[in-house]
């Protein structure tokens, strides 16, 4: 297998795919495929105080988290807008975060202001471990994850390759778009709350204590309806082209909204996550640089 990697973008270094996209995406929906995500970055947090602290911080119940439990969860800035994405494991000792390569020194950068006289310690470890996704059905969170030391890292691809295939980041989005689980920094822009973004009740939960931006979450879904909401759009395949990160959505000749994630799907064909304004009727037939989509409703109108 020949390997193209990624050249820009979020990914960037990674593994795009191996030139046989669709029996990747198939290898993945079996459960029969693995992924190299070293290029992720990953923070240590350690100290008695870290799952209270993490709980504090972010928008994910982690007070009493089950070492070893994956968790996603999010950090929002005071307005409720959608800052870090994130994933979580607690080992018993230490929990590890890995989240895109770029946003990590902006989150070290907040964690270590906000320690105070808390017992904990915070420190970027992605030159000593690894992210991978594991052999397994795709769980909620895109998993199943594995912290892998780089030490151990040779060997735990070569076991992983004996049973299953190597896939690229291609199938890991097209399966996550196919989905229509929002990618923060591909699926948001700067005015983002998680409301928009189908994150209720799966990276925010809804019965937890005080958090930055909580008050947002809160008062739109008790009072009232996000203005925007994400979508999969199902895009015409008659078209040699697909859309790119940032295209505008077009209903009836006006703007109405972004293209955020795009991918060719082995099943689906060419898809895309796009955020919308609210009140596009359900049925509208929209357009991307004039390739016509019909919409797939992920986060209700009502």
């Amino acid at each position: 297998m020949t390997a193209v990697y990624v050249e820009e973008g979020l990914d960037k270094g990674a593994i795009w795919h191996f030139g046989e996209v669709a029996k990747e995406q198939r290898a993945l929906a079996e459960g029969k495929a693995w992924a190299d995500l070293s290029h992720r970055a990953v923070i240590e947090i350690s100290g008695e105080d870290r799952l209270m602290w993490l709980h504090s911080l972010t928008t994910q119940h982690l007070e009493k988290l089950v070492a070893g439990e994956w968790k996603d969860a999010l950090i929002l800035d005071a307005q409720g807008h959608v800052e870090h994405q994130m994933f979580l494991v607690d080992d018993g000792g230490a929990t590890y975060i890995h989240l895109d390569q770029e946003k990590a020194p902006a989150l070290l950068d907040y964690l270590n202001k906000m320690r105070f006289m808390l017992r904990v310690d915070v420190k970027d470890v992605s030159g000593d471990y690894a992210i991978v996704r594991a052999p397994g059905k795709t769980d909620a969170i895109g998993g199943p994850f594995a912290l892998v030391p780089r030490s151990e890292l040779a060997a735990t691809t070569s076991a992983f390759n004996s049973a299953n295939l190597q896939v690229g980041m291609w199938a890991l989005e097209a399966e996550r778009i196919a989905s229509g689980r929002a990618r923060v920094g591909l699926d948001s822009d700067y005015k983002s709350i998680p409301n928009e973004l189908g994150f209720l009740n799966k990276a925010v939960h809804m019965n937890k204590g005080c958090y930055r931006g909580q008050e947002t979450v809160a008062k739109v879904f008790n009072l009232g309806h996000p203005p925007r909401r994400l979508v999969l759009l199902h895009l015409d395949g008659s078209s040699v082209d697909i859309p790119a990160h940032g295209d505008a959505v077009v209903n009836d000749g006006k703007e109405i909204g972004f293209v955020g994630s795009v991918a060719r799907h082995y099943e689906l064909g060419p898809i895309a996550l796009a955020v919308i304004k609210r009140m596009t009727p359900a049925d509208a037939v929209l357009t991307v640089n004039g390739i016509p989509a019909n919409q797939e409703i992920l986060v209700p109108i009502d």
